[in-house]
């Protein structure tokens, strides 16, 4: 594949060439051969999405529950409906997220909920990464070792798009024992790990009572936290509990609209950036958001983090790192940025939309002006997946 014309980050126009699913050449002659040219007139090439939290088959509950408390919105909405949802139901609801995430330029997601094979195929269909976490309760947890003999067979599929992983819920819903079930058997199959960490005050306090310790303190004394870890949301970490998310060098997921919607509280930047950690970006399920777009997403997150007066605290070029190439990063996919021998998992956006103009810069345009609409074409492991 050959993009000739295309505006590069910096704002020059160049032709990029991709071989195979990997970005080959950066500034080769037009005249190059391929089997596909696109002609990049208008066009800039950005790094793709991608979404490290988020619960796909919840779209079928977008505006189900609004303006409520994460608990209530839990126990009294969320739960009760999906005990009466369908392994079905559920693909047809990570089929619509699907198509929402290609078309707001998501290439790759990490998705945390139930009958994650049909989730699985869904991914692998639509040409797309995914690392799909089946969700375990301690009231589930026996059924973790016949879970194994799935996610085994799924990560030797697809090329290595789409893995299989754990997930137990969060430490509200399982025992220590439940915990560290979860832990060994990911572990004993080379899968990853996804827990919801500190959400909220009220996890936080409860978890203080219930174990004299703070969840991250807790979650390192029982062995859980390490490389292989994504924790979401992590609102209520204090300094040395970042501190000790980066030296286990645990990956934390940020998910700004979720957050403010529940009234979570506010992601403390400034000491998850000191800290070190990898940090990424995702939307949260339907139900919480109410969407998928990773775009609007960066927005919100850069501007959350100035609300209290510093301005200078994560600018554009690094909020789009951590929803481009820190999420690669996490998904072990070696992409997130326009570079030769990177894999071509990118984008091509309108500059000539009237949100893109003028182009002063082209990466504040892109996170604080324009919106996924923009999108012209998404390119995920070397191939074309969605054209406008």
């Amino acid at each position: 594949m050959l993009i000739r014309n295309v505006m590069m980050e910096d704002g020059r126009r160049t032709s990029i060439l991709i071989e195979g699913n990997v970005i080959k050449g950066i500034g080769v002659a037009d005249g190059a051969e391929s089997d596909e040219v696109i002609d990049g007139e208008g066009l800039a090439i950005l790094p793709a999405f991608y979404n490290l939290h988020t619960h796909t088959a919840m779209n079928l509950l977008r505006g189900y529950a609004d303006d409520m408390p994460l608990q209530k919105w839990l126990t009294e909405y969320i739960w009760p409906f999906e005990g009466k949802m369908t392994a079905d139901d559920m693909a047809a609801g990570s089929r619509l997220a699907a198509d929402e995430m290609v078309r707001t330029g998501t290439v790759g997601f990490y998705d945390m909920y139930f009958h994650m094979d049909g989730t699985a195929r869904i991914a692998s269909e639509a040409g797309m990464r995914a690392v799909v976490a089946e969700t375990f309760f301690q009231h589930t947890i026996g059924t973790l070792d016949g879970y194994a003999g799935i996610m085994n067979g799924w990560n030797s599929r697809s090329d290595g798009r789409v893995r299989m992983a754990v997930a137990p819920h969060a430490i509200y819903t399982n025992t220590t024992e439940s915990l560290k079930t979860a832990a060994r058997v990911a572990r004993d199959n080379g899968a990853l790990i996804n827990i919801h960490v500190s959400e909220t005050k009220e996890e936080v306090e409860n978890c203080v009572r219930s174990t004299g310790m703070t969840p991250v303190r807790y979650l390192d004394s029982i062995g859980l936290l390490g490389p292989d870890v994504t924790a979401a949301h992590c609102v209520w970490l204090d300094r040395e509990e970042w501190d000790i998310m980066a030296q286990r060098g645990v990956t934390v997921t940020h998910c700004p609209c979720s957050n403010m919607k529940l009234g979570s509280g506010r992601f403390p930047y400034r000491d998850a950036i000191a800290s070190g950690v990898r940090l990424t970006l995702g939307t949260d399920g339907c139900a919480s958001n109410n969407n998928l777009d990773m775009r609007e997403e960066m927005k919100f997150a850069a501007l959350l983090a100035k609300v209290d007066g510093d301005v200078e605290c994560l600018p554009a070029a690094e909020i789009l790192k951590w929803a481009t190439r820190n999420g690669a990063e996490a998904l072990g996919v070696d992409a997130g940025e326009i570079a030769e021998g990177k894999v071509a998992d990118c984008i091509l956006v309108d500059v000539n939309d009237y949100r893109m103009q003028p182009c002063h810069n082209l990466i504040s345009n892109w996170v604080y002006a324009a919106s996924s609409d923009c999108i012209r074409m998404v390119i995920c492991d070397g191939k074309v997946i969605f054209r406008k």
